[in-house]
């Protein structure tokens, strides 16, 4: 649960983020800054500016050359408008279910250690509702679902704040509700925790639950399994205060 992650753009710059996307298809483009300007109804310089901020954010990768620049949205990129299309789909599609699928895999032990620090506990048991059993399950992504899983910042997750202690700070995260489904049999009070600041790349997948998940769905390295993603709500969240919201 430690590492640099990309930052995030504004609005504006996402909405540059589509336009050079739909021109190249997410794949490498030339981009005249003034033909974006003209999409996105702005000047030229504001559409340079707004790929400035694209790239500072790590959402593309540029190469600027005499009559303008080749453009490739980067995996960042891609997961950001992964996450804007989930939240359209769930606007005007009553159905919609996030399901990712891989199988167990062996983590290397960091997760049994940052899930267990008194920062991290003491937040898990007032938002989660439980405290987390000493380890994470580890699930490798099959290609599919590592192409949905940026569809995750789409659904409703509780966050973890920062902390620190002594010795150093240690980053935020987010818990998503998750059903663990594997051979027939399911298990549906478990999180998915995504770290901002990660060393795992995006077909893993990290899931904590108050049992031993192997032991409760009686699962080995190799075998298959599903993360049906849910909305979650926190369990210190005042009844009240989400009446206020939905009125």
């Amino acid at each position: 649960m430690s590492g640099p992650t990309a930052g995030t753009a504004d609005p504006a710059a996402t909405a540059a983020l589509k336009h050079v996307a739909l021109a190249g298809g997410l794949t490498e483009t030339k981009v005249s800054c003034a033909a974006l300007g003209d999409r996105l109804d702005a000047s030229t310089q504001t559409a340079s500016r707004r790929l400035q901020t694209l790239e500072s954010a790590g959402l593309v990768e540029r190469d600027v050359v005499g009559d303008g620049q080749w453009v490739r949205v980067t995996g960042e990129g891609k997961a950001m408008l992964r996450g804007e299309y989930a939240d359209y789909r769930r606007l005007f599609e009553t159905d919609v279910e996030l399901v990712l699928r891989g199988t167990v895999t062996s983590g290397m032990g960091e997760g049994r250690h940052y899930i267990t620090l008194p920062g991290y506990a003491e937040q898990f048991v007032s938002r989660l509702g439980y405290e987390p059993f000493p380890g994470t399950l580890n699930v490798e992504l099959d290609a599919e679902s590592v192409r949905r899983r940026g569809e995750i910042t789409g659904v409703d997750a509780v966050p973890i704040d920062a902390w620190e202690d002594d010795d150093r700070t240690y980053g935020t995260a987010a818990c998503y509700a998750v059903t663990l489904v594997a051979d027939g049999d399911r298990y549906g009070n478990a999180h998915a925790i995504v770290p901002d600041r990660t060393h795992h790349d995006d077909d893993q997948l990290e899931l904590i639950a108050p049992d031993e998940l192997r032991a409760e769905l009686d699962l080995a390295d190799g075998d298959a399994v599903e993360v049906r993603v849910e909305a979650a709500a926190r369990g210190d969240e005042p009844a009240e205060r989400v009446d206020a919201e939905v009125a």
